[in-house]
């Protein structure tokens, strides 16, 4: 979030990495220096969720949450598993919090307003007492091990996803083709860019970008589907974004007796000096173009082409080249070079589609660990435990205990038991004014 990360393509190639070290040290050395990028690119911070460190706080945290839940499972079992349904009589006494006690009741009421508020019951008889045990979501305690699930698949996700996932560029322009995998891959995916799209709005930002993309395999279309940002094509394991788009002029090269050298778009995926920019090997010669795109003074799209041939090596091994004479070309025009054997056609400006191809094979365990991890916690907050203990004296005196988690509003809870047993106490004599005063059940205590 605060560092700019390395693209998953640019850990695969050499090339790629380079580019985008270049990239970063543009954007970074004015702040940190040449060194201080150095330290960076060394400490792996540029590629922090591939990075050793990350992956070995990965596995601690792994082999914390794993020991954490088996410590805690045995306990959680004995919870669930041990009730205890006869308590001894102090277990009862008023004076302790979220106690109550009433008379004029019978068992059958208890069972009745137990029942009716979703507790399952237990009963037991010791020493002419009566006690009656009430549970309510006895097993929600257990979920917690649902949710600790869902946090271990999270981060098995991520290393397999780090270890066998799969992302790559792919650049192609209009009516143009592109392998996904490496050549020679079974099964080899293919993709063809059959129209791109960027309107713009009346004030000249572009409204949207879209590329209608097809997907062959073995000569064979599988999929096609316009794709746009954030709304993808998934097939065969892959998902292809749209990521970016930019110039792609469409050039032709003729040698002297107007035989056709080369043909197509070229994709301007860099910049130089603030221009499209993008470099082009002359089929047949042995030598390179540096084409630039700039604007004709009719304001027509124009090519500047800076060729340059390698003559040798220099005493240090790296090539020696020498720039030969320039020349441009507006679209329409053909132009030429005196120090080269062939001309330059700018045919018209099109673009390039830029996509990205992901394989994420942990994506599964994401939606399941994610699920995981919903169901704990919503039964953990949602499904808490209440739990009531009752007992009756011979004499009909009865005494109640409630428990609940801490986040529950057991005291209005319990308040509307008390009150649902009240409104079924049947009056004595021993009740009447004249008789022994009874604490209100409603009241702490």
């Amino acid at each position: 979030m605060t560092i700019r990360q390395l693209p998953g393509f640019a850990l695969r190639t050499p090339g790629a990495y380079a580019e985008q070290m270049a990239l970063l040290h543009a954007r970074y050395d004015p702040l940190f220096g040449a060194g201080g990028v150095n330290l960076l690119e060394r400490l792996q911070v540029f590629r922090v969720f591939s990075s050793w460190w990350f992956s070995a706080s990965l596995a601690l945290l792994l082999v914390s949450i794993v020991a954490c839940t088996l410590d805690r499972t045995p306990r959680l079992l004995r919870q669930v598993r041990d009730i205890r349904v006869i308590q001894p009589e102090p277990f009862f006494d008023p004076s302790l919090p979220d106690r109550a006690t009433l008379t004029g009741v019978t068992l059958a009421d208890i069972r009745s307003v137990l029942r009716a508020n979703g507790f399952h019951l237990r009963e037991a008889a010791a020493h002419g007492a009566s006690y009656i045990y009430g549970d309510r979501h006895r097993y929600t305690k257990l979920a917690t091990l649902v949710s600790h699930l869902g946090l271990v698949l999270f981060l098995v996700a991520a290393a397999v996803t780090t270890r066998f996932g799969f992302e790559a560029p792919i650049v192609v322009a209009t009516g143009e083709i592109s392998t996904v995998q490496s050549i020679g891959t079974p099964g080899l995916l293919v993709v063809k860019n059959l129209g791109f799209s960027a309107p713009r709005l009346a004030n000249g930002s572009f409204a949207d970008f879209t590329t209608d993309l097809a997907v062959y395999r073995d000569g064979q279309e599988i999929a096609r589907k316009t794709i746009r940002v954030n709304d993808p094509l998934s097939v065969a394991g892959f998902t292809f974004h749209q990521n970016g788009f930019g110039p792609a002029p469409i050039v032709q090269i003729h040698d002297s007796a107007g035989g056709l050298l080369w043909s197509g778009a070229v994709s301007m995926t860099d910049q130089a000096n603030g221009r499209p920019y993008a470099t082009l090997a002359v089929p047949g010669r042995d030598i390179g173009l540096e084409l630039y795109l700039d604007k004709a003074a009719d304001g027509r799209a124009a090519l500047l082409a800076l060729p340059s041939r390698v003559v040798g090596r220099k005493a240090d091994g790296s090539p020696d080249v020498v720039s030969l004479y320039p020349l441009a070309v507006a679209v329409g025009e053909t132009a030429g070079s005196p120090d080269v054997d062939f001309t330059l056609t700018l045919e018209s400006m099109d673009a390039y589609s830029l996509l990205i191809a992901k394989q994420d094979p942990g994506q599964g365990l994401v939606w399941f660990a994610f699920a995981c991890l919903i169901v704990g916690i919503s039964i953990t907050f949602y499904r808490p435990r209440r739990r009531v203990w009752v007992r009756m004296t011979p004499e009909g005196r009865t005494g109640l205990v409630g428990r609940s988690e801490r986040y529950v509003d057991f005291d209005r809870e319990f308040g509307r038991l008390l009150d649902d047993l009240v409104a079924r106490r049947r009056v004595e004599p021993a009740d009447t004014p004249d008789g022994p005063a009874l604490p209100d059940p409603s009241a702490p205590g």
